[in-house]
């Protein structure tokens, strides 16, 4: 598996009238193209704030973040999903989706006949024409997934993703986000409180420490059975020795 992300020593700090708090310690790790990776931690430990390293919104103190550069002039390296979907009411569901090539201005022929097909094919096709208002969370989800695939990114930072959705929806919106990412052959990051999202969603789970973060363990996620859904690995004998191993290690920063 060639290698799209490294990251190398980072530490990160917030500055303040009253002191500095270190925030993440000597970070190292890697992603691979086409890989999955969870990121788990205490509350509070930096999770966020990594994910916002990663993202480019901000610089680390020390140490260094490379992403391989694509051949293809102009293509987009990293989408970011959120929280929340951020739709906005004012526009139709396929206004939204295409907000990132508008503000790019690449509302090319071809890139907006990738969205049709996206929105087609995840089940948003005769939405299109609606309002964020008129859909489920879990199509708003989905909508907003399709409007960071519009700019077909590299790399997919999802932060926290599914928190704002109730139990339900969550597990179902968690299988479709899956099945489109692993469809759309995407490399991703997740960031979750949740260990159970992680596990059934990730091919890696890297554990962070408390505050100041550091890389405490990485595991790898592997199930006899293959092509399982998230809801599906729920479900395997081998989820909650998984499940047991993270919460261990996580226990440790209790």
């Amino acid at each position: 598996m060639d290698t799209l992300m490294n990251v190398s020593h980072v530490s990160y700090a917030y500055h303040t009238l009253s002191g500095e708090t270190m925030a993440l310690s000597d970070i190292t790790f890697s992603v691979g193209e086409g890989e999955f990776l969870a990121i788990v931690g205490p509350s509070g430990c930096g999770k966020s704030t990594l994910l916002s390293l990663l993202s480019g919104l901000m610089e680390p103190e020390q140490g260094t973040i490379e992403i391989r550069q694509d051949t293809e002039e102009g293509k987009t390296q990293i989408g970011y999903m959120l929280q929340k979907d951020h739709l906005f009411e004012w526009r139709t569901v396929y206004r939204n989706v295409i907000l990132g090539l508008e503000i790019q201005n690449r509302m090319t022929p071809e890139n907006l006949s990738h969205v049709d097909q996206l929105l087609e094919e995840y089940g948003l096709s005769r939405f299109k024409n609606a309002r964020p208002s008129e859909l489920s969370g879990g199509m708003r989800q989905r909508a907003a997934l399709i409007r960071t695939l519009a700019l077909d990114p590299r790399l997919l930072l999802l932060d926290e993703p599914f928190s704002a959705l109730d139990y339900q929806t969550r597990l179902n919106v968690c299988d479709d986000v899956y099945q489109i990412i692993r469809k759309e052959k995407k490399t991703a990051v997740l960031v979750t409180h949740d260990l159970s999202e992680a596990i059934s969603m990730a091919d890696r789970v890297l554990i962070l420490s408390s505050r100041p973060a550091t890389v405490c363990k990485t595991v790898e996620i592997r199930f006899a059975a293959e092509e399982l859904t998230p809801m599906q690995r729920r479900q395997a004998p081998e989820f909650k020795d998984y499940f047991n191993e993270i919460w261990k290690e996580l226990n440790h920063y209790a």
